[in-house]
Parts: structure tokens; C-alpha cells; sequence
């Protein structure tokens, strides 16, 4: 029997940080699919576990948990090893720092409801939503290059030499950046610790194109 039920969707960046973290952390869990482009996170059964309409879901022992950043730390919390948070004030504040450039500065002006509401609203065509995700994109990744390249804490990946919240993060965002072709030579650093993520077996796994959904 699994440990958990994640309710997902294969491309979603957010569900790729909480399955490559399940992974990491030898967690089983039922792998629920739901389309997004056909509504299904929309479904009253969904609405139900998360009233925002949004994934990822992880349905826990305790209950339904959605919010991929609030999984990732309770994981953490409860299943401690292998860590994916270090161990000292100062390491735990950089790493959530380094996350939050993703999880809140570039993810939320890029998901799949925005560049919808660009097209249904605005009339955007699909080369204009590729415009608007590339700008918002470069914009965190240099910001993100920047604080990687110069700060002593980094290792092979972003905090030293073990994957943390900030590489999940990094590795999901990379691979959508690839749909909408962000050019990455800019930001050798990020290039780098990509590539270093890649060998992580369970963070390979958890790539959109491995997953049942996947289309």
C-alpha cells in the first residue's frame, strides 16, 4: 500500500519538485493524473481536496496537503532523511531564498492559468505567451545565476554538494524553460547544477516525459 496519493499532472513544474522530493526520499505514492488543459483540476472531486483548483495535491495520512513549497517542507519534516533542507539557520534561510526566485517570483506570472488568461482575455497568441514566459523566466534566472556564481555556498548543486529545495526548484524550472525555448547560455551556473540534478536518478524519474500522464 503507498504512502500518499499525488494528484498531479505530468508537465506541471510545482508536481515535478514534489515527485522528484518523494523520490528522493523512497516515498510510495499513488500517482493520480489530472489533465489541465481538459479541466480536470477544476472536477468537484478535486475542488474538494484543493479549493484552489490546483496542483499538486498530496493526500497524506492526516489529509490533503496542496501548495508544492508547504509539501516539500512538511516531507522534510516528517521524513527527515535524506534531508532536503541543511541543517544550520543560515543554510535553511539561503536555500528557501534561492527557492522562493522560482516558487515566487517566476513560477506564479508563468503558470498555466496565467498564459491562459493572457489568450482568452487578451487575445494573446501562442508566440506572445512564449514572449511573456521568456521575460519572466530570464528575469529570475539571472537573478538566480547571479546569487549562485558568487556565493560561497555553492557546490555541485546549489548548497553544497547535496540536492536541497532550491534544486528541486532549479531542476523543474529548467525543464520548462525547454518548452519555451528560454535560452540558457547566460547562466552557466544553473547550466551546471541542471546537469548535476539529471544524474540524480530520482530526480530523472520525476521529469515530466517518465510520467504515465505524459503525453
Amino acid at each position: 500500500m503507498s504512502d500518499f496519493e499525488l494528484h498531479n499532472y505530468f508537465r506541471s513544474s510545482t508536481s515535478v519538485r514534489v515527485r522528484a522530493a518523494l523520490n528522493l526520499k523512497g516515498l510510495s505514492y499513488d500517482y493520480i493524473p489530472l489533465a489541465l488543459l481538459k479541466g480536470e483540476h477544476a472536477s468537484a472531486a478535486h475542488l474538494a481536496l484543493n479549493p484552489s483548483g490546483l496542483v499538486p495535491t498530496l493526500v497524506t495520512p492526516e489529509g490533503p496537503l496542496p501548495q508544492s513549497m508547504a509539501i516539500l517542507e512538511w516531507l522534510n519534516e516528517v521524513h527527515p532523511a535524506p534531508p532536503i533542507l541543511p541543517a544550520d539557520p543560515w543554510g535553511r534561510a539561503r536555500v528557501r531564498s534561492l527557492a522562493q526566485i522560482v516558487a515566487a517570483d517566476i513560477h506564479p506570472v508563468n503558470n498555466l492559468r496565467i498564459l491562459q488568461h493572457l489568450e482568452t482575455t487578451y487575445g494573446v497568441d501562442a508566440a506572445g505567451k512564449a514572449a511573456w514566459f521568456r521575460t519572466w523566466a530570464n528575469a529570475g534566472m539571472q537573478a538566480l545565476e547571479t546569487r549562485l556564481a558568487r556565493e560561497d555556498e555553492t557546490g555541485t548543486f546549489c548548497h553544497g554538494d547535496t540536492v536541497t529545495i532550491a534544486d528541486l526548484c532549479l531542476y523543474a524550472q529548467v525543464l520548462n524553460n525547454a518548452r519555451f525555448e528560454v535560452d540558457m547560455t547566460n547562466y552557466p551556473t544553473i547550466t551546471r547544477i541542471h546537469a548535476a540534478c539529471m544524474n540524480v536518478p530520482a530526480l530523472a524519474d520525476a521529469a515530466p516525459a517518465n510520467q504515465p500522464d505524459a503525453v
